[in-house]
């Protein structure tokens, strides 16, 4: 199966690596270095090679960074890892809030004296060092660029990933290379710009229409490329991994060459250069500006036309959400009959997270389409539901209990699309705390369901609609409500996101997670998660005024209706429900047995 349950670090392993690591700092006279989650592409997964955080510090979450000092090592995580950083971590790690806590402000309280602080540049982007030098001005502390220090410690350090490269399919991608090249390098050619580097992995298999499996549950290759204005594009990655049908797909628009070459065709270019100082390496900036090259800022240019999905690739989300859903009534429908068995007689066999996590993903390997999971699949029984991205392994598997919640978060990795979908399950009678609370989730994510809003308008304005039920009842959740999401490439991708900070105008076929949620650390943990596109909205009777866009649900599963307390839905979020439910029920039914068939019209019944 494409996932393990193997732990791949210890808190244990912590303290001597740190110890080691500072002694080579003394040696190079640092008193300090930042130790980052990313790697030289700066996308949110890394290869195992790249696993320098997990390696040093036992965090495996996908998002943070540790500053070692002589003294202290402030391990930086936000909110969605908290719990996860202090089980994984030894005390030696310090956990620090972030970004409540800014990384500047936290080194001028912990390091009163000068100290000079180093960083590798090919894993830290330029915006990034410079809201950290601008945070530091004033202070006795100046940062170094340094060759990474971890790499020469890590003696087992995995291999670079080489994976064989292929063609995704114009069906559908919905649109050829070529064109989409042309397309961006118009924009290049109408801001003046010479070449955009891209260093993004799902950018430049967007782009080129090509996947790979260079990193886990995202079906991409690791390569640089750049876009010149003329509309081609230099691709740096071995011409020996690409498949016959990748290669003769990008014949009539790219020119490969090998990775070497990158560095020095960088300092060949004639400005000025786009480059992304959110999501570039500093070291590209650095070797631009040291070959005198302008540096043009903009964002990478794939980044928002890849979030618009074509015509096709939302047929064919509609399409892999369609057959994901089936393998998800299969599953939930499997699931409860083990756990009316284990209610009814508590000394049955046991069902643990792990048989959970395998059965789900048996179901969708028998559609005979899944390519990979989209991110390991979260199976959080009873307490373990509150960590927000619990990864079960064999030490901290967990069996089924009457009376708890089981929280499964997960997704799959289809040619057509990728799917994310949480469902929040009752093993047996739920308590009071537990129906009361997932009521108020599904209130907010019915109320994200049937937003009618404004061309113009961004996630930081929707965002209050899904947490509002909660806040009456003085709770909240520390994650966004929703990200982005890609057409067989990233789970989790920009601009869009339904988010407090998120200033991105939502437009027709983008694609986001509707996702609130609720946890009480130690008790239970709850999230309803469903898949939506952004679509024109249907008109009103009567003239609308504005120019109006809503939301088309993608996702088809039932939702726990054992759990839901209808006395809290209007009649509103009860019509909406029962027509979710009705569609779902429609969908499915011809692609299940007859007895899932059965099952599903009991889970989708109205309320």
């Amino acid at each position: 199966m494409f996932q393990s349950f193997t732990a791949t670090t210890t808190p244990e392993q912590g303290p001597p690596r740190l110890a080691a690591l500072r002694a080579r700092l003394q040696a190079q006279g640092l008193d300090g270095v930042i130790v980052p989650r990313a790697d030289a592409h700066q996308g949110e997964y890394v290869a195992a090679c790249d696993e320098r955080l997990a390696w040093l510090t036992g965090f495996t979450g996908s998002a943070g960074f540790v500053i070692v000092l002589a003294d202290c090592a402030g391990l930086f995580v936000d909110g969605r890892y908290r719990v996860q950083a202090r089980l994984q971590c030894a005390p030696d790690f310090t956990p620090v809030h972030w970004p409540e806590t800014r990384p500047a402000d936290w080194l001028r309280k912990t390091l009163p004296g000068p100290a000079v602080i180093g960083f590798d540049p090919w894993l830290h982007t330029p915006g990034e060092i410079e809201t950290l030098a601008k945070g530091l001005e004033g202070s006795a502390i100046t940062l170094q660029r340094i060759a990474n220090p971890v790499d020469p410690l890590w003696t087992d350090r995995p291999a670079r990933p080489a994976a064989p490269v292929h063609a995704h399919p114009e069906t559908l991608a919905g649109e050829s290379a070529a064109s989409k090249c042309a397309r961006l390098a118009e924009t290049l050619r109408t801001a003046g710009q010479s070449a955009a580097v891209l260093t993004l992995p799902d950018s430049i298999a967007w782009l080129l229409n090509i996947r790979g499996r260079d990193l886990p549950r995202l079906p991409v290759a690791q390569a640089f490329a750049i876009l010149h204005a003329g509309g081609h594009v230099s691709l740096f990655l071995d011409p020996a991994r690409l498949t016959d049908d990748a290669a003769q797909a990008l014949a009539a628009c790219v020119t490969l060459r090998p990775p070497e070459a990158f560095e020095p065709a960088l300092r060949t270019l004639e400005g000025p250069v786009r480059l992304d100082r959110a999501t570039a390496p500093q070291r590209i900036a650095d070797i631009l500006t040291e070959a005198a090259i302008t540096i043009a800022g903009g964002d990478d240019p794939c980044i928002l036309p890849k979030a618009r999905k074509t015509a096709a690739e939302l047929d064919g989300a509609r399409a892999a959400h369609l057959r994901d859903g089936a393998a998800m009534a299969e599953f939930l429908a499997w699931l409860d009959a083990r756990a009316e068995a284990l209610c009814a007689d508590s000394e049955g066999a046991p069902v643990s997270e792990i048989d959970v996590v395998r059965q789900l993903e048996a179901c969708r390997t028998a559609t005979n389409q899944l390519q990979d999971i989209s991110f390991d699949t979260i199976a959080g029984a009873g307490p373990h539901g509150a960590i927000v991205h619990y990864r079960v392994t064999e030490g901290s598997n967990r069996a089924l209990r009457p009376g708890e919640l089981l929280l499964v978060d997960s997704g799959g990795q289809y040619p057509d699309g990728t799917t994310d979908i949480t469902r929040t399950i009752a093993v047996g009678p739920p308590g009071a705390a537990e129906t009361d609370a997932f009521t108020r989730v599904l209130k907010g994510m019915i109320a994200m369901s049937r937003a009618r809003f404004p061309r113009g308008v961004a996630g930081a304005h929707l965002d209050a609609l899904a947490r509002f039920p909660l806040w009456l009842a003085g709770q909240d959740y520390d994650h966004g409500t929703g990200h982005g999401v890609g057409a067989f490439l990233s789970v989790h991708e920009g601009p869009q996101r339904l988010s407090r900070i998120s200033q991105v105008p939502l437009e027709p076929g983008m694609i986001l997670s509707n996702e609130p949620g609720y946890y009480r650390e130690g008790a239970f943990g709850i999230r309803i998660e469903n898949l939506i596109a952004v679509q024109a909205a249907p008109p009103l009777d009567g003239a609308d005024d504005r120019d109006m866009l809503a939301f088309e649900t993608l996702t088809l599963a039932p939702i726990d209706r054992r759990l839901i307390r209808t006395d809290m839905l209007d009649t509103g979020e009860r019509a909406w429900l029962d027509a979710y439910h009705a569609r779902t029920r429609d969908a499915l039914a011809p692609l299940v047995s007859t007895e899932i068939r059965a099952w599903l019209e009991a889970a989708t019944a109205p309320l």
